[in-house]
């Protein structure tokens, strides 16, 4: 038996799934998702709960989907419910972003300044010209999106300098020893 798939989904108020052979839509009042399940996933609906389970237990690799597709609408559920943020932050003399529109324009350190494109269903916000807010009810498209933002200019080691997630902590190495 899968742990996480076992387990059911509350479905909150304001919060309305329509299920048809393969897919579950999401509908909440930060907008609509649809999950795509897989064939050996049966799931109902009793009182505000949703129940997955496996059409057949032997499957190859049915436990597996399981808790996949479990996880997949807890997600979508939340995300319409609440939406998902991911917040970076710049570090680095003259790291800065700046808003143009929908977009943002990132200055961190190169010949150019780098221009990120904000897709349908996420909003990219800056609080301080050094800070990104990134916020969507995809919770996978806004961890992609963030990412993709933090490979513009990964946090090295020595100094420290780069995109990095709020809060998250970069080891740092010693560097090089002067001689005596």
């Amino acid at each position: 038996m899968s742990k996480i798939g076992k387990a059911p989904i509350t479905i909150p108020e304001g919060v309305e799934l329509n299920i048809s052979s393969k897919n579950v839509e999401v509908k909440g009042p930060k907008g609509t998702l649809n999950v795509e399940m897989h064939r050996v996933i049966e799931s109902k609906i009793e009182g505000n709960k949703l129940f997955l389970t496996l059409k057949d237990e032997n499957s190859e690799n049915g436990r597996a989907y399981w808790g996949l597709a479990r996880a997949l609408i807890n997600n979508a559920v939340n995300g319409v419910k609440t939406g998902y943020i991911k917040e970076l932050e710049l570090v680095g003399v003259g790291y800065r972003a700046e808003k143009s529109g929908t977009d943002i324009k990132i200055a961190i350190g190169y010949s150019h300044p780098v221009i990120v494109k904000a897709p349908e269903g996420i909003l990219l916000e800056l609080p301080t010209n050094t800070e990104i807010k990134i916020s969507g009810i995809d919770r996978q498209l806004v961890g992609q999106i963030a990412s993709n933002i933090r490979d513009i200019r990964r946090p090295e080691p020595y100094k420290g300098k780069g995109i990095r997630y709020k809060g998250e902590l970069v080891r740092r190495k010693q560097g090089k020893a002067a001689k005596a």
